[in-house]
């Protein structure tokens, strides 16, 4: 059986890199997948310290193997998004 030591542990954040807009690699970490009106999105936040604000990107299939992470134009729609992520999680998070 594990104790809680141990479940910290275990802990391993799930890193993404990912190429902004002017060719650096910045490393994300993965928070959630959320489902917001048959969409899947992604929710990230950047992988350092000082990081205080997530990304969300929509997730598109290419093939079986392959995904692309686009970004949202749409206030509203990441708006919905971040809302879906903050009922989810508002007993594990402090949103302010």
């Amino acid at each position: 059986m594990l104790n809680n030591e141990d479940m910290i542990q275990e802990y391993e954040p799930q890193i993404i890199t990912l190429e902004d807009n002017e060719g650096n690699e910045v490393e994300f970490e993965l928070l959630d997948v959320v489902e917001y009106e048959s969409e899947e999105y992604i929710v990230l936040i950047e992988n350092n310290e000082e990081a205080q604000d997530v990304v969300i990107l929509k997730i598109e299939s290419v093939d079986d193997e392959t995904e692309n992470y686009v970004g949202i134009d749409d206030e509203e729609l990441l708006s919905a998004v971040f809302e879906t992520f903050k009922e989810k999680y508002k007993d594990e998070f402090d949103f302010e």
